[in-house]
C-alpha cells in the first residue's frame, strides 16, 4: 500500500528577513526555541528547493524557517516572486520582516562598533538608507512586521514565541536528575540538592539491592524525618521561580539531586520531586544518571 503524500500546505514555512541590526538573529533563535528547523543566510534562489526538502523530510522539518540576509550574494529584491513560486507549488509561507527606527539602528551599530554591510566608504546612515530601498517591497509584502525599536532581546523573543510557538513551547521544562556524588557533579545542573542527610537504604540488607524507583525503597526514603519537607520546599521554590525563568527566556532547568551512589535516596527524591512539580502544573520529568552504575 502506497502511503499518501501529505499536502504541501501542511509544511509550516516561515521566511524571516529585515534590516541589518533589526534582530533577525534573535528571531531565528526564538524560532528554534519553539521547534522550528532554522536555515540561516539562505540564498533566495534556494527557497523553493529548501521547502521541497523540508516537505519530503517531514518530522521536525515540517516546521522550517528560512532567514534571508541582504548581505548574501544571491539575495534578490524579488522576494514577492519567490513567495509566489512557493504558493504556486502549494505552500503557504508566512513572511516576517524585522525593522527598527534609523536612530535605533545607528545606535546599535555604534554600540558594537561595526559598519553597516551596505555602508562601503560612506556614512552609516547611507548604508541603512540603501538597505531600506533594497528591502522596501519585501517590507510591504510581509505578513508579520515586528518593529524592534523599543524591544529588548527578551521582549523580542517573547513576541516571536507568542506568534509562532503556542503556550506549551514557551513553558519551562524541568529535568530532575539523580546522581551519585562519588561520580562527580552534573556539569549542566542549575540547582544541586543534597539528599545525603537522609539515612542510606544501602545499610538495610533487604533494600540494598533495590533502587529508589521501587516502592519499598521509596517508602523508606520518604518516610524519614525531613524527607517530605525537603521535597515540598524545593517544589515550591521551583514553582515560584518558573515564571521568572520563562520571562527571561530559559526553557530548560536541570535540578540535580545527589546521594552517595545515585541508587537509592537521590532516585527516590528525584521521582517524588518530579511528581510534585507536575501536580503544580510544572512540566517535569525524572532522569537517573548513575542508576545501575554500581
Amino acid at each position: 500500500m502506497i502511503e499518501e503524500e501529505q499536502p504541501r500546505s501542511d509544511t509550516d514555512l516561515v521566511i524571516v528577513t529585515g534590516v541589518s541590526g533589526g534582530g533577525r538573529s534573535t528571531v531565528a533563535r526564538a524560532l528554534e526555541n519553539v521547534g522550528y528547523y532554522v536555515v540561516d543566510n539562505l540564498p533566495q534562489a534556494l527557497m523553493l528547493d529548501m521547502a521541497e526538502l523540508a516537505h519530503r523530510a517531514g518530522g521536525t522539518a515540517r516546521h522550517t524557517a528560512m532567514v534571508l540576509d541582504v548581505r548574501s550574494r544571491a539575495f534578490s529584491t524579488d522576494l514577492g516572486g519567490a513567495v509566489q513560486a512557493l504558493k504556486e507549488r502549494g505552500y503557504t509561507p508566512r513572511v516576517v520582516f524585522v525593522d527598527a527606527d534609523d536612530e535605533v539602528l545607528i545606535r546599535r551599530f555604534e554600540n558594537v562598533r561595526r559598519s553597516h554591510p551596505l555602508q562601503g566608504d560612506g556614512r552609516l546612515a547611507e548604508g541603512i538608507a540603501a538597505e531600506r530601498e533594497l528591502l522596501r517591497e519585501a517590507r510591504e509584502a510581509a505578513d508579520v512586521l515586528i518593529d524592534t525599536s523599543h524591544l529588548n532581546v527578551n521582549q523580542l523573543r517573547s513576541r516571536v514565541e507568542e506568534l509562532f510557538g503556542g503556550e506549551d513551547a514557551r513553558r519551562l521544562r524541568v529535568t530532575v536528575l539523580s546522581f551519585g556524588f562519588k561520580y562527580g557533579l552534573p556539569p549542566d545542573a542549575d540547582f544541586v540538592l543534597d539528599a545525603r542527610f537522609l539515612p542510606n537504604p544501602y545499610w538495610v540488607p533487604e533494600l540494598r539491592d533495590h533502587t529508589g524507583q521501587e516502592p519499598d525503597v521509596s517508602r523508606y526514603v520518604l518516610g524519614q524525618r525531613g524527607a517530605v519537607t525537603f521535597v515540598e520546599t524545593y517544589a515550591r521554590l521551583i514553582n515560584a521561580t518558573a515564571p521568572g525563568f520563562e520571562r527571561e527566556g530559559k526553557r530548560y532547568l536541570a535540578v540535580a539531586v545527589g546521594c552517595t551512589g545515585g541508587k537509592h535516596r537521590s532516585v527516590a527524591i528525584a521521582e517524588e520531586l518530579a511528581r510534585r512539580l507536575r501536580e503544580l502544573r510544572v512540566v517535569a520529568n525524572a532522569q537517573h544518571r548513575d542508576l545501575g552504575r554500581e
